[in-house]
Order: structure tokens, then sequence, then C-alpha cells
């Protein structure tokens, strides 16, 4: 899925207020940055104006004795305004970052609160470049964009209110060339605001691109696809170049001519000005200040285009970071009972369930499940097994009837208690980029390296982690990538029994072990499932012989229920899965 360009507003007042709200814990930050911004913008004409009586009343006149103290003045006012700008920068800097921690620390809490099905039509790409890259643009905002643009502004009417007061025709003249450089800024200023958005447009296809290839190299490289994905590659890679390419050609262009109208403009400044000292209507040394104007003019004005394609990839960046934080998708309801025991009774009542309104997955689902029990799920793929551990840890919600734990609807559980009370191992198991312990405590530090151990051992995997390097404290690579999806699977048994949750879920959870390391860990299932409440989903009927239960779904609906043998001598849908396994596995 491609990312959607976005238009923005070079200066949208509501974003522009939004943000101003994450200023609030750091206003000393703001006012002081305000008022250095002030200081720079007041003491700006001071250096001209020192040159000016310098030359006038001491040089031209051959008069060195107040030359020194002139000379010393202005080396303090450089010194004085030097770090005038060092706390400056160092304010707005520290501003910009602190907002966008706050942010980014925002956009994560809310992106961990959204619902799976979010995920489910976003890119995770799309997600990185909003909580990295987007989020540097808006601290770009702080620190290079709007308050420089209002320190820039205050210092081209300081300096300008100070050449109409020195000489208003010198000032005309000088500005005779500014109707061009306002027209060569509007265009400049808007064929940035494009080049941009393509800019961010492809930056963020590149992410979400490399992001999803780099997850799935391994089908990549199975279907031997690397030639046809690189040709892909290479195409949004070379958009993302041109754009790049493109946004440097407006600059190449509008600089060279901003060069040209400030020559103009000295040039101007020169043929009138020899001539007013000629007639002596002015000095030489007003002269020589209005040259120095004329850059601490132009320099403003050519940084400001600048400035404002900051602040408008700020704008674009804060319009894609609240696009996410505005999303609705987050759990409904999430509950306040915290009850300090569970006896894990599960009843489904009438259930339908749809990930989109169009396709139902479960149909009118009616079972219980007693305390203690095993309840069993077959069926083949895309009957609703899975989407039935789902709805039942609230990652999606139902779309009608209702389902009870302890005769309680769950969606009046507090969610993350429901969910720290419902124990899932996947088949496809997740492992982080960090040691076996805490991938199995996952840094819960009421959980002590003494439970692991004792979990290793009942699960029948102490042996195998101790003859890891480092034991317990092995680097897991990203993804488990150095372990079998065997000894994974296992590290999920590990973490599933320390967490002590009430209710187990097995989602196929031996389809990715070997016969020998399923009989290992068999029993350990059977320790584990003891005195809990059970749904176990396999496709390896043999499994789920012992379950007190067995439901059999096709399609969403519920075809049969009962134990083993009861469904064998219906000799129906299970019967049929029965015979049709043992028999392939005899072959």
């Amino acid at each position: 899925m491609r990312e959607t360009k976005v238009t923005g507003k070079t200066y949208d007042i509501q974003l522009l207020r939004r943000l101003g709200a994450y200023l609030k814990p750091y206003r000393a930050y703001f006012i002081w940055s305000v008022v250095l911004t002030i200081v720079i913008a007041a003491t700006a004409p001071l250096l001209p104006l020192l040159v000016e009586y310098t030359l006038d009343h001491f040089i031209l006149k051959g008069d060195y004795s107040g030359l020194t103290l002139l000379t010393l003045l202005m080396l303090g006012l450089l010194l004085f305004q030097t770090l005038v700008r060092y706390y400056h920068t160092l304010l707005t800097n520290t501003l910009g970052q602190s907002v966008i921690c706050d942010l980014r620390t925002q956009i994560f809490a809310h992106i961990t609160d959204l619902r799976l099905k979010y995920f489910d039509h976003t890119p995770i790409g799309r997600l990185i470049t909003r909580t990295v890259s987007d989020l540097e643009t808006i601290a770009d905002i702080f620190s290079e964009g709007l308050i420089q643009i209002i320190g820039d502004i205050l210092q081209l009417i300081v300096i300008i209110a100070v050449m109409f007061y020195t000489d208003w025709r010198l000032t005309l003249i000088v500005l005779i060339p500014m109707p061009i450089m306002v027209i060569a800024t509007y265009f400049f200023k808007e064929a940035m605001k494009s080049a941009f958005q393509d800019v961010r447009y492809w930056v963020a296809n590149l992410n979400t691109f490399l992001q999803e290839h780099i997850s799935g190299m391994s089908v990549i490289q199975y279907f031997a696809r690397e030639k046809q994905e690189m040709d892909k590659f290479k195409a949004i890679n070379a958009e993302h170049r041109d754009a790049n390419i493109r946004s440097n050609w407006y600059f190449s262009i509008f600089f060279p001519v901003i060069e040209i109208i400030m020559a103009i403009a000295l040039g101007l400044l020169v043929w009138y000005g020899a001539k007013s000292i000629l007639s002596e209507r002015i000095s030489a040394g007003v002269v020589v200040a209005f040259i120095m104007y004329i850059n601490m003019i132009f320099r403003p004005i050519r940084e400001l285009v600048d400035k404002f394609n900051t602040l408008q990839m700020g704008m674009v960046g804060a319009e894609r970071i609240f696009s996410v934080l505005d999303t609705d998708e987050r759990t409904p309801n999430k509950g306040i009972l915290k009850p300090n025991h569970i006896h894990g009774a599960i009843v489904f009542d009438h259930v339908w369930f749809a990930y989109n309104e169009e396709h139902w997955v479960l149909k009118d689902i009616s079972f219980e499940v007693k305390p203690g029990e095993t309840l069993a799920l077959v069926g083949a793929t895309g009957a609703g097994k899975s989407s039935i551990i789902s709805i039942l840890s609230r990652f999606y919600e139902i779309n009608n009837g209702t389902i009870k734990l302890d005769g309680i609807d769950i969606r009046q559980y507090e969610l993350s208690f429901l969910r720290k009370t419902i124990g899932t191992v996947l088949q496809d198991v997740f492992l982080f980029s960090d040691s076996v312990a805490n991938n199995i405590n996952l840094h819960n530090p009421s959980i002590t390296r003494e439970a692991i151990v004792e979990a290793a051992k009942k699960v029948g995997a102490h042996e195998f982690i101790e003859r890891l390097p480092g034991s317990y404290d092995y680097e897991v690579k990203e993804r488990g990538a150095t372990l079998s999806a065997g000894q994974a699977q296992l590290l999920s048994f590990i973490r599933a029994l320390v967490h002590d949750p009430k209710i187990l879920i097995l989602d196929e959870a031996t389809s990715a072990v070997d016969t020998e390391t399923e009989l290992l860990i068999q029993a350990a299932i059977d320790t584990l499932m003891k005195d809990r409440t059970s749904i176990v989903i396999a496709h390896r009927l043999s499994t789920i012989q012992k379950a007190d239960r067995i439901i059999v779904l096709d399609h969403g609906e519920i075809k049969e229920i009962g134990n083993h043998q009861e469904l064998l001598r219906l000799n129906g849908y299970y019967k049929r899965l029965y015979d049709l396994q043992f028999h392939s596995a005899s072959i």
C-alpha cells in the first residue's frame, strides 16, 4: 500500500495551536527564545551605525583618538551578538527536541493502544516514517522555522526603519528591485511546497517497501524474486531521487536570482550614493552603512524562503502525525473491573463477527467452557478458529452477541487485566532482539530468574537453553533468527507458563515443531493446562483427543460439538477429518 499525498498549508493556524499545546511544559524555553529573537533583531543595525559613525567622525577626519574605543565597542557588540545567537540556537533546538520527544512518546503510546484492525490496512513502514522522520520536521518548526521567521521579519522591520530614518531617498533606491524579489520568492515557495510533498511521499513509500521486503526476505529468496523486487526498489528509489533533484533544482535557480537582484540593488546604491557624496548631501559613512544594510536585508529574505519551506515541511509532518493521533481505532469501552480471582468460565452467546461488514467470519456462534475444561477447535483453514481467540482477547470487537467471562461481559473488564488473564501461545512465535530471559519475562520485574528456570525445566527447554552461549543471557536475534522453530516455540511455552494466566490458548502451538519436540512438550502442555480453562486449536487431531469437548467449525458456523469418541460416532465432519488425516499419515 502506497503512501497518500498530503497537501498542507504553509501556516495552518489550527495545527500551530495544537502544536502550541505541547509548548506548555517548556514555556520558559519558548519565552526566552522569543526574548533573544527580539534582542537579535534590535541589535542588528548597531554595527552598521557604529561603522558609519567611526568612518565619518574619526577616519575621514583623521581623528584617531576615539577609534580604539569604538573598535573595542564593535568587538564587544560582535561578541554579545555571538553569545545571544548561541543561546538562541541552543534554546530553540532544545525546545524543538523536547516537543518531539513528548510527541513521539504520545504517538507510540497511541499506536500500541490501537486495535489490530488498524494494522491490517496500515503499512508498518508508514508508521515508522510518522514516528521518526515526520516528527523531525516538527522539531525544525521551532529550531529553524517559526521563531526564526519571526526574528527575520523583526530584523527586516528594524533595519528598514533605521534606513528610512537615516536617508529615505537612498532607502527607496535600494528597495527598487524588491518587487522582483517578492515575485521570485512567491513562485519559489509554491514550487518548493510541491517538491517537498513529493519528497515526503516517496520517503514514506521507500520506508514501507524496505520494511516489508526486509521482513519478508526469506519469501523473496525462496521464490527467487530478487531481480523483480530489485526492479521495484529501483523504480521507487529513482522517484525519490528525482523528487530531491527537483527540489535542489529550484534552489539552484532561486539563489542565483537573489544574488542578481542583490547586485542590482548594490549597483543602484553605489551609483546614487556616489552622486550624493559628490554633492555632499550624504556622508561616505552612510553609503558604507547602507552597503552593510543591503546584505542584512537580502540575507534574511533569502533565508525566509528556506524557513518558510521548513515551516511548510513541519506543517505537512504535523498533519501526518495528527492524522495518526486522531485515528479513532482504539478499543472502545476498556472497562474497569479487576477482580481478585477469575474462575475461567467462558460463554459465547450468539456471537457474530466480521473483519469487514461484507463477509461474516463467525455466524451465530454459541458455546460454553466451564472452569478448568479444555475446549478444542478444529476445522479447515478460514473456518474461524483463530478469530474466536482474537475476539476473546478483544483484539477485535464483535458485531453482535455477547462474550462472557465468569458471567460478566468481557467489555466490562479492564482491557489489560483481561489480556493478562488470557495467555496465548501462537504458531508464529515473535521474539525480540534481546536475551532469552527477557524474551520470556518481557521485562516484568516480578518474574524472577528462578521462576524462569523452573518453568523451563517443566517445559523441557532448560537443557537446550543451557547449551546456548550465555545460557539465559544469550542474545536472541530479531524474530529469533538464530533459533530453530521448535526452540522458539518452547520459549513461547515458558513465556506463557511464567505469566501464569487463568485461561490458556494454544493456537496451532505444536504445528511448527517436529515429532520429537512435540512429544517433549506434550507433557509440559498437560502440566500447563492443569487447573486452567484451555482453548486449543490444532490441525493434528492427535493433540486434541484428550479435550473435554471439541467444536468443529466450517465457514464460521458450528457444525458439531462433542468429545472425541462422540464426534467419531456421529460419522460427520470430524470423522471425515479424522479419517483423512490418519489415512494420509499411514500411507
